[in-house]
């Protein structure tokens, strides 16, 4: 009997050890959050007030990467889904749109931002958080759907919303100051897609072409767009072109051949975060980080 009741005192201090260290109960709101980059701010944003979870991995496309059954259970579960919207999340639109048919609170990044258009066709580009103050009209607009759904704990999402408003501040100001440095005649983009529309309409940066035609990755570019994008790369005499570090940049390295020079291909983080511990792991870090890798393939 006595031993029967020593493996019973052990169980019950496993089991309270494990609740001990489980952190915030299940009975926290759950937000599901379509993107890596947008998970990021959330995470950021709620703390531990708010069950937060992430679909997209890290380095993965978040034009093609794809829900699991049990992701989708999640989301349709979900006290709140956080998207981004515009068209961007090509492969789980029809699950989020599942999840307001629900009835489930939606929160879409897209709707807070100022739009803008692709330069080669009239559909809208969603890659607003490449200007962080269109990130940062996103944020002001979410904080105070976080705060409601954290309820008592709201003030604690305000206060990190509010240290996170300064952040992007801080950051906008070293892109203005790292790129205002470039010589205009050199501050011009050639990337493997569209992504940096935003980000050039902020900081009079010159977009000279994409290697795919539109913003999806999903598209495949014909000879005359590859031959017209060489033609104005051997032209404007660029030193450096880029490619998004979740895609292959074979394409990249073939255009760079044959422009005929001396050409580099920099990876950037662009559309997803970077694995946790490597440079631009964060939001914030990933855009500190490729303000670097633009300022030094610009001035190569």
């Amino acid at each position: 009997m006595r031993r029967a009741a020593s493996v019973v005192a052990v169980l019950v201090a496993g089991v309270l050890s494990l609740a001990a260290c489980s952190g915030p109960g299940d009975d926290r709101p759950t937000v599901v959050v379509t993107t890596n980059i947008l998970g990021d701010i959330v995470e950021t944003l709620a703390g531990d007030e708010l069950e937060v979870v992430t679909f997209m991995p890290r380095d993965a496309d978040p034009h093609s990467f794809e829900l699991s059954a049990r992701d989708a259970a999640t989301m349709r579960a979900a006290d709140l889904v956080v998207s981004n919207g515009l068209g961007l999340e090509e492969g789980v639109q029809h699950h989020v749109d599942a999840s307001d048919a629900d009835g489930v609170a939606q929160f879409v990044a897209g709707d807070h931002v100022e739009e803008l258009g692709y330069l080669d066709s009239d559909a809208v580009d969603p890659h607003f958080w490449t200007d962080p103050t269109q990130t940062a009209r996103v944020v002001e607009a979410l904080a105070p759907v976080l705060a409601e759904l954290a309820g008592g704990d709201a003030a604690s999402v305000t206060d990190a919303a509010a240290a996170y408003l300064d952040g992007l501040e801080a950051v906008d100001a070293d892109f203005a100051a790292g790129l205002g440095a470039i010589p205009a005649e050199h501050r011009a983009l050639v990337t493997n897609h569209h992504v940096f529309g935003y980000l050039a309409r902020r900081y009079d940066v010159r977009i000279l072409g994409a290697a795919v035609p539109g913003g999806t990755t999903l598209a495949a570019p014909s000879a005359s767009d590859l031959q017209e994008l060489v033609d104005a790369i051997d032209a404007a005499g660029v030193q450096t072109i880029f490619a998004d570090s979740s895609q292959p940049d074979r394409l990249m390295r073939v255009l760079a051949d044959e422009a005929g020079r001396d050409v580099a291909v920099v990876p950037l983080l662009t559309e997803s975060l970077a694995p946790i511990g490597q440079p631009g792991d964060t939001y914030l870090d990933m855009m500190r980080e490729n303000l670097q890798r633009i300022s030094d393939g610009l001035t190569r």
